[in-house]
């Protein structure tokens, strides 16, 4: 027994020099065997007092939170931002106050739609999210690759997501049938569809796609006067996009390539790098323009809102642990910082709460407490308790206002900026202009000729799969709207004549 024992403490001893630390559970206490579980005798059943076998199938349990419904399939990385100037004129924003500032960031991409599994190869709109850590709290920029959205209005979120999401009846994803039910009822989305059936709508990999704001924000200075604002990043590297043909034999043989791609590149050293521009108009002069400026269906045009660099973003980390560090990451164009504020864009507006309300129920009411969505300046708030609440908190006044000399206070500098309207009245109707189909149009006549034929071939080929040709019809006259030629193409992709339209229409 002596020397069984001897053996043991041997057997122990090297597996403590091999592995190093011992193993232990939740609550720290060390594990004796990770391998066999407690038994009535050596074949008999296992025992429901086996506190490490319960808490380790517990845990397993749970390891998956809820899918995100959209941006489910993700990457990212961290980095840094170093400021080109100095743009206190504009904005309070302190990591924009002086030329060379560095902020460090994460940054997360991602395709929109489609599972947590599924291939990156999709034709899909690609998520670019910056989270900038800031000296006075996070601040997150959470945009797409493309420059426009399909929809205007929060309230058609909902409906647009569940008719790219699976048929409740069939489980297919992405049906023609249903997507082209949906959009040829909402003509603002013909410049977005212009862009997600080009070349455009397949980004090569991660590093070598733009990312755009999409939304108008307000940048708002130390005086209080607002400037209008949209967001681009430009790669370094060059744009590269992937044809149909090429997304296919890919996705034959891969489903993460651009994860992959994104994590070797950082691990050999090549760090991709991205800058930042914002274009800027004042509130007056909107009227000058034949569409809402706030319209996410909508592109400033450069010649009345020139690219002004603020500043590059280099990635230079990859994620250590990519559950904690990557899918725990959340964002919301709610997580703002004192000199940026959210537009009227009624998509935006519906955002605000929408982002932080998906993360609250998926991580919990203390996702910001989440070490990568901790804000690096650190937090003093009177918000308490609630599930994994891990912030400490002292003292024995948790409210304002308080007599007895409270630690916390506000700081009138950091109000909200003012808005003023004349005559306001509350109203549920669409925005004043439109102007569906003109930047759709110029999008297309902007295309060569192989940019062209691409988007006609991946447009038609979607179209060639709905059953329902009065959709059908619709989408074309959609199209026709944008560019004659646009038009009068997809109709001969699709074998349909003028009148053949015309009649369907009146259906």
């Amino acid at each position: 027994m002596k020397q069984k024992a001897l053996v043991l403490s041997i057997a122990m001893l090297i597996a403590q020099l091999t592995f190093g630390q011992t193993l232990t559970t939740n609550s720290g206490a060390p594990v004796g065997d990770n391998q066999n579980s407690k038994t009535i005798g050596q074949d008999g059943q296992v025992l429901l007092e086996d506190i490490h076998l319960i808490e380790k199938l517990a845990a397993f349990d749970r390891e998956r939170t809820p899918e995100r419904v959209v941006h489910a399939r993700g990457t990212g990385a961290f980095g840094e931002f170093v400021a080109a100037s100095d743009f206190t004129d504009v904005t309070m924003a302190d990591f924009l106050n002086k030329a060379g500032k560095k902020t460090p960031l994460l940054v997360r991409f991602s395709t929109v739609t489609h599972q947590a599994g599924s291939p990156e190869t999709y034709r899909d709109p690609r998520g670019f999210a910056v989270k900038f850590y800031t000296e006075q709290g996070n601040y997150d920029l959470v945009g797409n690759n493309l420059p426009v959205f399909f929809i205007r209005d929060a309230m058609k979120f909902p409906d647009m997501v569940h008719a790219f999401k699976p048929s409740p009846v069939t489980n297919g994803a992405s049906d023609p049938n249903r997507v082209f039910d949906f959009f040829s009822n909402v003509p603002e989305s013909t410049h977005m569809l212009t862009w997600v059936f080009s070349d455009y709508g397949i980004p090569a990999n991660f590093r070598q796609m733009e990312g755009n704001g999409v939304h108008a924000y307000k940048w708002v200075n130390a005086k209080g006067e607002v400037t209008y604002v949209k967001y681009k990043w430009v790669p370094q590297q060059e744009v590269r996009n992937l044809s149909q043909a090429e997304a296919n034999a890919i996705q034959s043989t891969q489903i993460e390539h651009a994860t992959l791609d994104l994590r070797n590149e950082i691990e050999k050293g090549n760090f991709p790098k991205w800058d930042l521009y914002v274009q800027m108009l004042k509130k007056e002069d909107f009227l000058a323009l034949d569409f809402n400026a706030v319209d996410p269906t909508k592109i400033w045009p450069e010649k009345i809102a020139k690219l002004i660099k603020v500043g590059t973003m280099t990635l230079n980390q990859n994620p250590t642990d990519y559950f904690q560090q990557i899918e725990q990451a959340a964002f919301s164009p709610a997580i703002l910082v004192p000199g940026i504020e959210p537009s009227e864009d009624k998509l935006l507006q519906g955002r605000l709460f929408s982002y932080s309300d998906t993360q609250r129920h998926r991580l919990g009411g203390n996702f910001q407490q989440i070490p990568v969505n901790m804000p690096k300046n650190g937090v003093t708030t009177y918000n308490q308790n609630g599930y994994m609440s891990m912030r400490p908190q002292s003292g024995d006044v948790n409210y304002q206002p308080s007599t007895n000399k409270p630690e916390v206070k506000d700081d009138a500098k950091f109000k909200y900026s003012k808005s003023e309207f004349a005559n306001v009245t509350t109203a549920q109707s669409k925005i004043s202009k439109p102007n569906d189909f003109a930047q759709a149009g110029d999008l297309y006549r902007s295309f060569s000729k192989k940019d062209q034929d691409a988007l006609i071939f991946n447009l038609s080929g979607a179209l060639k799969q709905v059953k329902n040709k009065v959709i059908v019809a619709k989408m074309i006259a959609h199209f026709y709207q944008a560019d004659s030629e646009y038009g009068t193409r997809l109709a001969k992709e699709l074998k349909m004549d003028r009148k053949e339209i015309e009649s369907l229409m009146l259906q």
